[in-house]
């Protein structure tokens, strides 16, 4: 199933499910039984999601999709933990060694934002921003101490995200991961959510990362060091990990960074994450004085 946020012409938020080329709402589909809101069906688990499927099942028509506005598929998390240095490819480029641990940093709710909507930033601010795509990973239930053996029992689906990040911020001293990492607009997430019946190995999917339609990433989820079942296991000993909550789990090779000479995302540019089975994730690029 291909979960998504909308809005209609209402301007009111919507949860819905992606059916060929509809939007089929499924407040009003299940008569108000389901929720309206995507971190309320989380909330509701296995029972929410099973309803789902049935409706979909009798239902042909809904809201065409290019009638509403994709917004990211869950558009306010409690937490948003991304996973660094986490491919091996990109180790590689980087000519770094593989982390003892896990690399964890946050980015937060704020810089969110949904497939069509636009990467923003300001000249004055920063002058080398860059593009990483990355599997996501949305959590469907409350996770405290899980293990491993017992970590996909927690994941509600997966998305694209690209983990937008302002070079020249996140290496000068003091500033690091923080400040380069979650500038609004930073953390572009969907186009959907697709739940975890859809994908039968999270491992093993291709990863792309499209610039003005030029491939500048091209990777498998393979070459991932701390795997899905390990980085739950390892973030929910710590803190609890609450329904909606997304794991970024890093980028493959070819960002911008380490490439001779750099290349920078600039005001006009188009960038398009593609995570095989997760649909297309496009943004473009906006910059001010």
């Amino acid at each position: 199933m291909k979960l998504v946020s909308y809005k209609s012409s209402e301007e009111q938020i919507h949860l819905g499910a992606l059916k060929g080329n509809h939007i089929v709402n499924l407040h009003r589909a299940s008569a108000g039984e389901l929720p309206d809101d995507m971190l309320e069906f989380l909330k509701a688990g296995k029972v929410a999601m099973q309803t789902a499927n049935e409706l979909l099942a009798k239902i042909d028509d809904g809201l065409k999709a290019e009638s509403v506005k994709l917004l990211s598929p869950v558009t306010n998390p409690s937490k948003i933990i991304a996973i660094g240095l986490n491919y091996m490819d990109h180790i590689r480029e980087a000519d770094i060694g593989i982390p003892e641990l896990a690399t964890m940093f946050c980015k937060y709710p704020s810089a969110i934002i949904g497939t069509d909507e636009d990467i923003h930033w300001s000249r004055e601010l920063t002058q080398q921003v860059d593009y990483e795509a990355e599997l996501a990973v949305v959590i469907g239930k409350v996770a405290k101490d899980v293990s491993e053996a017992n970590a996909y029992d927690y994941v509600a689906g997966y998305m694209n995200c690209n983990d937008v990040s302002a070079r020249d911020l996140q290496f000068r001293p003091g500033d690091q991961w923080l400040r380069g990492k979650c500038l609004d607009s930073f953390c572009p997430l969907g186009p959907y959510l697709v739940t975890t019946d859809e994908i039968n190995d999270p491992h093993d999917l291709s990863i792309q990362c499209k610039l003005n339609g030029k491939l500048m990433q091209d990777s498998n989820t393979r070459e991932m060091i701390y795997r899905i079942p390990y980085l739950i296991q390892y973030l929910s000993e710590a803190f609890t990990l609450l329904p909606g909550d997304v794991i970024a789990t890093g980028t493959p090779h070819g960002v911008g960074a380490f490439r001779d000479p750099p290349i920078w995302l600039t005001h006009g540019d188009v960038v398009t994450v593609e995570v095989e089975g997760l649909g297309k994730l496009i943004n473009r690029c906006t910059v001010s004085d």
